[in-house]
C-alpha cells in the first residue's frame, strides 16, 4: 500500500528554533533507541514512524548501535525511508551518533577521528542516505583530545555527510570547550543531547546555562526516566515492561517505593490537569524554554499520539510547579 502523508501534518505541531540557528525542531521528536531493532516487528516500527510524521514529528533520532542487534534500527529506518518516506526526505531531520561500543577492536568506540568518520559512513549506508541532518559525538572520550573529536565532526559536515554537528552527554565544562573548538573550526555546534527528566535533573546545574549563552539548542532524551514517569509501575512491575527485561537500562532496582510514591502523587496533579502522568512529565521537561525538543521512545502508536497530545497543555501555573517541586525534593 502506498503511503501518502497527512496533508494537515504541520497544523498542530509546535516547532522551536534550535539555539541561534536557522533550524526548527518539533517539540516532540521520535527516538529509535528501543523497539526498532532486528528483534522487533518491522511493521510496528513502520506504523510508528509514519504516524509520527503524520502528526508533524519531523525529527527522527538514531545512533549507530541502536537495535538490537547493533545497526539494525538504522536498517529498519532505511527500509521505511525507501518504501514510504523517500519523497519526503527534505521534510525530515534524521540524526545519527557515534561514541559507544559498535564493532570489535580498538577503532569501534569512543571519539577518534578514525571511528567517527567510519561510523558515519556505515550509518549512511545502512539508511540508504547521502547525508544525515545532524551527526553527534555520542559521549566525551577521556583519552582522545577533544580537538580531534571536534575536527572529525567538522570534517563530516564539510564533506557533506552531515548538515550540522552536535554533542551528547557532555558536561557543562566539556560542552563549553567543544562549542569553542567547533566555532573556531567554522562548524558551529547546533545542539546538545542530554538526558533530562523529573528524576534526572543534572542539566539544571550549569549545562542549560552554557547552551543558552552559546546559542546551542537541546534535544533531551529519557524524559520519562525509562518509563518510570508513567502509570505503568504504579502497581508493581508488569510482565513484558522494560524493567522486567534483563537487558534493560531501567532495572527493577530503580523502581524504589519512594519513587513510586512520588509518581503516585505526581499522577494526581496530572489528572487534575487532564493529562496522563507521561504527558505531564513531557510538558514539565518542555516548560524550560532552553529545551528545544523532547525525544520520546515508543513501543506503540498510541504512545506517540499521547505525547503529541500535550501540545495544548504545555503551561503550568506557579502553584502547580511549586507542588511538583515539593514532591520531587522530598
Amino acid at each position: 500500500m502506498n503511503y501518502t502523508a497527512n496533508h494537515d501534518r504541520y497544523n498542530n505541531m509546535k516547532y522551536n528554533r534550535c539555539g541561534n540557528s536557522g533550524l526548527l525542531l518539533p517539540a516532540i521528536s521520535l527516538g529509535l533507541w528501543h523497539n526498532f531493532g532486528g528483534i522487533d516487528v518491522y511493521e510496528n516500527g513502520r506504523k510508528m514512524v509514519l504516524r509520527a510524521f503524520d502528526l508533524g514529528i519531523t525529527h527522527f533520532d538514531l545512533a549507530n548501535n541502536y537495535g538490537p542487534p547493533y545497526g539494525s534500527a538504522e536498517e529498519t529506518f532505511g527500509r521505511i525511508l525507501k518504501s514510504d518516506l523517500q519523497s519526503y526526505r527534505d521534510e525530515l531531520i534524521i540524526t545519527s551518533k557515534a561514541g559507544y561500543d559498535m564493532w570489535p577492536g580498538p577503532y569501534g568506540e569512543w571519539g577518534s577521528r578514525k571511528y567517527l568518520i567510519a561510523s558515519c559512513d556505515q550509518s549512511l549506508k545502512r539508511m540508504g542516505l547521502e547525508y544525515v541532518d545532524i551527526f553527534y559525538s555520542h559521549r566525551p572520550d577521556p583519552n582522545t583530545p577533544l580537538e580531534e573529536t571536534m575536527m572529525a565532526l567538522d570534517q563530516i559536515v564539510r564533506s557533506g555527510k552531515a548538515l550540522y554537528a552536535g554533542i551528547s552527554s557532555y558536561d557543562p565544562e566539556q560542552s563549553q570547550k567543544a562549542i569553542d573548538i567547533l566555532k573556531e573550526l567554522g562548524t558551529p555546534c547546533l545542539v546538545h543531547q542530554p538526558s533530562y527528566s523529573m528524576f534526572n535533573r543534572w542539566v539544571e546545574d550549569g549545562l542549560l546555562d552554557v547552551l543558552e549563552q552559546n546559542g546551542v539548542g537541546s534535544a533531551v532524551f529519557s524524559p520519562l526516566f525509562q518509563g518510570l514517569l508513567t502509570n505503568k509501575y504504579l502497581k508493581g512491575i508488569p510482565e513484558g515492561s522494560r524493567a522486567s527485561k534483563a537487558a534493560s537500562y531501567l532495572q527493577s532496582t530503580d523502581i524504589t517505593p519512594e519513587k513510586i510514591d512520588k509518581v503516585k502523587r505526581l499522577n494526581e496533579i496530572a489528572e487534575s490537569r487532564g493529562q496522563k502522568m507521561a504527558q505531564m512529565a513531557l510538558s514539565w521537561v518542555l516548560r524550560d524554554k532552553r529545551v528545544t525538543s523532547v525525544i520520546i521512545g515508543a513501543s506503540k502508536v498510541a504512545q506517540i499520539e499521547d505525547a503529541v497530545g500535550i501540545l495544548d497543555t504545555m503551561e503550568f501555573s506557579p502553584e502547580e510547579l511549586q507542588t511538583i517541586e515539593g514532591i520531587l525534593q522530598n
